[in-house]
């Protein structure tokens, strides 16, 4: 990397991140290389592209990616349905939480229908 992500960027981020595992009452996953890697990337495209676009995921144009919005984290899965993708916002246990996802979606092949602790915090209204 040319241009590495400065550490205020990174903490900027992690700060983000903390408030939002607050406010929908998930967890950060407990290996801590995998909340490091994800808060890396979303710092890093932060810096890059101006918006934290989800890192886990691959974009041939990540400007339109953005621009459609729905992979800036928090992304529509985790807003709907309390679904992160990366693995950033799951249950104490590390787990994923799928239990609010539509029977078709991909994390319900995965990782069956896992329970969520907090079902009265952090999916957005009306969704």
């Amino acid at each position: 990397m040319d241009n590495p992500t400065s550490t205020e960027d990174i903490e900027r981020m992690r700060r983000f991140a903390e408030h939002y595992a607050r406010k929908t009452g998930t967890a950060f996953h407990p290996d801590p290389g995998v909340t490091g890697a994800v808060i890396r990337g979303l710092a890093r495209h932060r810096d890059e592209l101006g918006r934290p676009l989800c890192p886990c995921r691959f974009y041939p144009d990540k400007q339109a990616e953005i621009r459609q919005r729905t992979w800036i984290c928090a992304c529509d899965d985790m807003k709907r349905y309390k679904y992160c993708h990366c693995l950033l916002f799951v249950r104490p246990d590390g787990l994923p939480i799928t239990e609010h996802l539509p029977e078709w979606h991909e994390g319900r092949a995965i990782w069956g229908v896992v329970s969520d602790p907090t079902p009265e915090l952090g999916r957005e209204s009306g969704r």
